[in-house]
């Protein structure tokens, strides 16, 4: 049976000090950064990616063990297993799923394990139910659990649907951290890709009072002139 101390040992087989060291500065892991006191073992997305692949047949149990790791790392492959037992579970195992996701938040605390999983996740399982949580989410004092809000939205943008992403946008518009900035420009960005008049009617009602960040990401593709008609509030 596999469990989350087989697949830390094959974690610790690979780290890298090195790269550990890289990435705690990457990840902003200083004393008041938003990765305050995080540790990395120094592996490769890809690497992590296939340690998941060849240890999928551990139990939710374990998975959950797994995420509650000090280490970077450990927690990447958890979310990752949590994703792809979501994607072959059934309905009962995807509510287990979902619950503990949104019980364990205080674990999935960088952008990079948000955007791995949210949206493959929070969003499938609210496709067809309530989606009130998001909002909820996106009220949060929990940096990670707004993040989650806007990107658990990604899943229903590539079906076409952009009501909770301009929704959840107007709720962040006023969000203290550079991570939500950046995160609802690129969802709004997203959502240019497929519908660029429903993003020009958000920035045309918000953009003058959006954060900079905020609007240059969600800006980032459109012609130059126009780009930068918007950064110089000239629209």
């Amino acid at each position: 049976m596999v469990t989350a101390a087989h697949i830390q040992e094959a974690l610790a087989a690979e780290a890298d000090p090195a790269k550990a060291a890289h990435l705690q500065g990457f990840f902003k892991t200083g004393k008041g950064q938003y990765g305050e006191g995080d540790l990395f073992r120094g592996i490769r997305v890809p690497v992590l990616r296939k340690i998941a692949k060849r240890t999928k047949a551990v139990s939710l149990t374990e998975t959950i063990t797994l995420l509650k790791s000090a280490y970077h790392e450990d927690r990447f492959v958890a979310l990752v297993l949590l994703t792809m037992a979501f994607a072959e579970a059934d309905d009962t195992t995807k509510s287990q799923i979902y619950r503990l996701y949104l019980s364990h938040t205080q674990w999935i605390n960088n952008w990079d394990l948000v955007d791995t999983s949210a949206h493959k996740i929070v969003g499938p399982y609210l496709e067809n139910r309530d989606r009130s949580i998001l909002l909820e989410l996106a009220r949060s004092s929990l940096l990670w659990e707004r993040r989650i809000a806007i990107i658990s939205t990604l899943h229903y943008i590539k079906s076409d649907e952009y009501g909770d992403t301009i929704a959840i946008s107007t709720v962040l518009l006023r969000d203290p951290e550079p991570l939500i900035h950046k995160a609802v420009g690129w969802m709004l960005r997203e959502v240019g890709k497929r519908n660029l008049q429903v993003e020009e009617d958000f920035l045309q009602q918000h953009y003058r009072s959006m954060p900079r960040t905020m609007l240059r990401y969600a800006i980032e593709r459109f012609h130059e002139p126009i780009r930068k008609a918007y950064l110089e509030g000239r629209v």
